[in-house]
């Protein structure tokens, strides 16, 4: 199985779903991401382009329209989607 595939598998396992709900909290959510994300070592793939490739599969809702009305390619490092 493919490293990305396991990780992938990992997040949707122990980690939150972000709606984009009143009562979530984006900044706690995005922290957590990262802390799981820092978890994962791959010497082919930066974490730049780990977190942005797993990133849009935690959004649901609220929060996924948001990411999908963004500019197509409009975000090309980790600190923009910050």
């Amino acid at each position: 199985m493919h490293r990305t595939s396991i990780l992938s598998q990992t997040l949707f396992n122990f980690y939150q779903i972000f709606h984009g709900l009143d009562l979530e909290n984006p900044y706690l959510h995005l922290r957590e991401f990262k802390e799981v994300c820092n978890t994962y070592n791959d010497s082919n793939c930066s974490m730049n382009a780990i977190r942005l490739k797993l990133f849009p599969f935690l959004l649901k809702d609220k929060a996924k329209t948001w990411l999908q009305n963004l500019r197509p390619r409009s975000i090309h490092a980790w600190d923009e989607m910050q």
